[in-house]
């Protein structure tokens, strides 16, 4: 595809003022109807004999003694934990249960009775030893407070979700949620994940 020497006047001005490849090629489409792939405008460029300008400044390379590594937290972006993108995944905040016990009403002795102490947890996680789920990283089951099974899954991305539940449509309360998020965690913790 051949520019009219506007057009490759237009580009090399783009390219002077420190527009990248993406920029130029957005550019071309809109101002001239030219659809381009980025890598023929990585061409035009060349062939136009422009240079491109970085947004870095470049490092001599050959002295090691100019440069510093970079620090650990500037180069990893910050992961969450498995715990903390289930919560969020659940749609539950850090908050969450506090509120819920806040919101409601204080429970009478009589309706504690039978309730686990503070801290446990009527929820329990079980891992499978094998996991035959195509692109699950692991799997198992779960029972809730109120008695309802399911099988659970973790993808390869970190993200859990279940397969199977014995009561269609349901969802767990906020506790329990979180209780099985918790469990589910330390678990799996426990198995190296």
């Amino acid at each position: 595809m051949s520019l009219t020497p506007e057009q490759k006047k237009a580009v090399a001005a783009w390219v002077a003022t420190g527009d990248n490849l993406s920029a130029v090629q957005r550019k071309l489409s809109e101002q001239f109807q030219m659809a381009m792939t980025y890598r023929d405008v990585r061409f035009l460029v060349d062939d136009l004999d422009l240079e491109l300008k970085d947004a870095a400044p470049k490092v001599d390379a050959s002295d090691v003694t100019k440069t510093q590594p970079p620090k650990a937290e500037e180069t990893a972006p910050a992961k969450k934990g498995f715990l903390e993108k289930a919560k969020e995944k659940l749609g539950l905040g850090k908050g969450d249960a506090d509120e819920i016990a806040e919101d409601g009403p204080e429970p009478m002795e009589e309706d504690l009775a039978g309730l686990p102490p503070e801290g446990a947890s009527n929820v329990t996680v079980s891992v499978d030893k094998v996991t035959l789920i195509p692109g699950a990283l692991a799997s198992g089951s779960v029972t809730f407070s109120d008695g309802v099974v399911g099988k659970w899954v973790v993808d390869q991305y970190g993200r859990p979700g279940f397969t199977e539940v014995s009561q269609p449509g349901y969802r767990p309360n906020p506790e329990d949620a979180q209780a099985f998020m918790q469990e589910l965690s330390a678990t799996l913790q426990q198995r190296g994940f």
